[in-house]
This record gives structure tokens, sequence and C-alpha cells, in this order.
């Protein structure tokens, strides 16, 4: 076996998508204790948010936030229904498009959940100021990578 110098281009420490890849992994675990408390996934937060945000929207209006398929999400939004979250019902102009109410369950979570963006914030150890920055930078990111596929 033939050791070579290590190539700097591919070392895994140098690249980007791994300090993105393994901060999110870190996110997910900060995230996975005060979200248990709330009986929700990741994604299940994720697409609550969504909801909270803006109720009665459809599955497409999710998918498009969350920059997912509908198909991926439409069995996450059964389960929310099943815990009495939601509520998907059938446009009344278009039948195809399914639209998704909060349940008074789903309202009252938003309560338990206004405290989880402090918790990550004080485990995050920076200032509101630098997430803020870090945030824009990332979307300006994602952004150019959207473009680019």
């Amino acid at each position: 076996m033939t050791t070579q110098a290590p190539c700097a281009e591919l070392l895994l420490d140098n690249q980007l998508c791994f300090a993105l890849y393994s901060t999110s992994l870190m996110m997910t675990k900060v995230y996975k204790p005060l979200l248990q408390e709330l009986g929700l996934t990741y994604p299940q937060y994720l697409t609550m948010m969504v909801l909270w945000e803006d109720d009665g929207i459809t599955v497409g209006d999710v998918s498009s936030r969350l920059l997912t398929d509908p198909g991926s999400v439409t069995p996450l939004l059964k389960r929310l229904e099943a815990e009495g979250l939601l509520k998907r019902t059938r446009s009344s102009v278009d039948e195809r498009v399914v639209e998704l109410f909060l349940t008074d369950k789903g309202l009252t979570l938003r309560e338990r959940a206004k405290a989880i963006p402090t918790c990550i914030l004080s485990a995050s150890e920076q200032s509101m100021a630098e997430l803020s920055t870090l945030k824009n930078e990332l979307i300006a990111l994602r952004d150019n990578l959207q473009k680019a596929i």
C-alpha cells in the first residue's frame, strides 16, 4: 500500500459541506429533547412552524416552504393529523388540493414551543446578532446553490 500526501482540497475538515452537515447534526441533537417534550420530531416541528405562521395553507405550500416535494411531506402531515394537531381537508374550489388547518391542540402547542428559540440561542453560546448574521449568510448560500441546480 502506497501512502500519498494528503490532498488539501479533499481533507474532510476543509470541506464547507461537512461543516454544514455536522452542524446540522448537532443542531438536531440539541433540538431533540426540547421537541420530545412537545411530542414532535424535528421535521414535524418545521412543518408546525410553517402552519403556525400561515394556517390554512395547502400541502404544496408547506412543501415549497420546506424545500421538499409534496410526496415526502404527506406522510408527516398524516402523522400530525393522527396526533390531533391539524386537519387536512380537500379544497372546495379544487378537490385535488389539500388544505391544512391547525386544531385547537395544534394552536396550544405553539404556546409551549415559544421557549425553544431561547433554548437554542443559549446552547449556541452566541449573540442573537451573530446568529442572525450567520442565518442570513446561510440563506444567501442556499439561494445561490438552488440557482445552480
